[in-house]
């Protein structure tokens, strides 16, 4: 073998805290159609690479559950293995994957069984068309150990990366972790080509208990090693906020002269595994503006410059705008949406106002999450008719009408919490020691 590409899709994404409540980040839907992950996936496979390993953790079953065998991206192959790699239980216990790099070393024999000449390492939550074909043809040609896809970003947005500093050959000189003043704006994307057997190396010899490429793997390996930048100069996105979220997702809804992710090339391909649904049924009075419109949906009212995923209803006065809305949705009569994300089998009920007012208190538990005008709501949620929800609110998914004293939901509120704090219950398993003491051999939660 080649080429083995292990994909790190375990994170939570807790920036995206209601639509990664009951789903890991790389299984959040997009584009209408999609979930994140099968941009990393349609590249590995337009890429020619299909060995694959998943590295999953938190709340796997929707993500297991859409990758299934692999058929959709065309990994069901006799000859090519595609896995779904969970923390694994040892004598010291079930360790949960504790960084990045750490993810990798407790599924280390997995990549000691299949012996590759190269490990690709992947996000399984960035929004990009990648072949990686010419980071690897990069990486020979340079005789490198390692090497790293890096983009050019502003400046200002320059701290939330790890930063390169590469000489006129690309060869990595330097390296910071999220600098407070970055010295330059080439901005690692996360991705890495090692040869396996420096790989193995540093994963054995670095010790850490949060062991990370970026923290730990990369700046030691930069002092010693030869490490080569790659820079990737076509569209990438990092969609770990609600705001960087909705704004991608709209980016597919530009004019076709300013589109810069091209979903339609015939060339590359972005796969998925999809439900059969009826085509799109609009009405008479329907209006439908600047927009990516799913199958199954039945628009009769107003859609503007939104996503709808499959079976999205929007009836006769409503108007929906701005707005990412998912499966099976339902819009009332009268009711107007602008300017949110709304989550799986929702009902706005009529004459409901959903994004409304000049009030754009940030979110009074969650200010840096939503202040930009933005309200989310969570999975089967029913939002009663006449209902008011202002500007940047969020709405749990067990949230219930009484949570509020009014119609009106202010600026700025919370309804409901987060079933993966109100869930968290804790199990302990024990064994009886020598002397007939208990000790505790492992704590998880279910």
């Amino acid at each position: 073998m080649e080429t083995l590409a292990i994909i790190l899709a375990g994170g939570r994404g807790s920036r995206l805290d209601i639509l990664s409540e009951k789903r890991v980040k790389p299984s959040v839907p997009f584009a209408g159609k999609y979930r994140i992950i099968d941009f990393t996936l349609s590249n590995c496979t337009n890429s020619g690479i299909y060995d694959i390993g998943i590295l999953t953790q938190y709340l796997p079953l929707s993500l297991n559950e859409h990758i299934g065998t692999g058929k959709p991206w065309d990994l069901d192959r006799r000859d090519n293995r595609l896995s779904l790699l969970q923390p694994q239980e040892s004598g010291r216990g079930s360790n949960w994957y504790r960084g990045t790099a750490d993810a990798v070393l407790q599924n280390i024999e997995f990549i000691k069984r299949n012996n590759p000449k190269y490990v690709l390492i992947l996000s399984g939550d960035h929004i990009y068309k990648m072949d990686y074909k010419k980071v690897l043809d990069f990486h020979k040609e340079n005789d490198a150990d390692c090497t790293i896809t890096a983009k050019i970003v502003d400046l200002e947005e320059a701290s939330r990366f790890g930063i390169l500093n590469a000489d006129s050959n690309k060869k990595i000189i330097e390296f910071e972790e999220k600098p407070k003043k970055p010295k330059s704006n080439l901005a690692s994307m996360g991705i890495y080509i090692f040869n396996t057997d420096v790989l193995l190396e540093y994963l054995e010899t670095i010790v850490a208990e949060d062991l990370d490429f970026g923290k730990h793997i990369i700046p030691k390996l930069i002092s010693e090693k030869k490490v080569y930048a790659y820079e990737f100069s076509d569209y990438w996105k990092d969609v770990g906020t609600y705001d960087s979220y909705l704004e991608a997702n709209l980016d597919l809804i530009k004019t076709v002269d300013k589109i810069e992710l091209d979903m339609y090339e015939p060339d590359w391909k972005i796969y998925t595994r999809s439900e059969e649904r009826p085509a799109v049924k609009i009405g008479s009075k329907a209006v439908i503006k600047q927009s990516l419109i799913s199958n199954g949906c039945i628009i009769a009212g107003k859609v503007e410059k939104s996503v709808l995923s499959p079976g999205v209803v929007v009836k006769p006065g409503a108007i929906v705008r701005n707005s990412i809305i998912f499966n099976d949705t339902v819009i009332e009569e009268g009711a107007i949406v602008d300017g949110a994300i709304l989550d799986k089998k929702i009902h706005i009920g009529k004459d409901c106002k959903i994004g409304f007012g000049e009030d754009f208190t940030p979110n009074e538990k969650k200010p840096d999450v939503l202040n930009s005008g933005l309200n989310v709501i969570g999975k089967n949620v029913k939002v009663p008719d006449g209902t008011i929800v202002e500007r940047n609110c969020r709405i749990f998914s067990n949230a219930k009408a009484s949570d509020s004293e009014s119609k009106t939901i202010k600026s700025g509120s919370t309804l409901g919490n987060s079933q993966y704090i109100l869930n968290w219950q804790w199990t302990m398993r024990i064994t009886v020691g020598f002397n007939c003491k208990l000790k505790v051999v492992n704590f998880y939660y279910r």
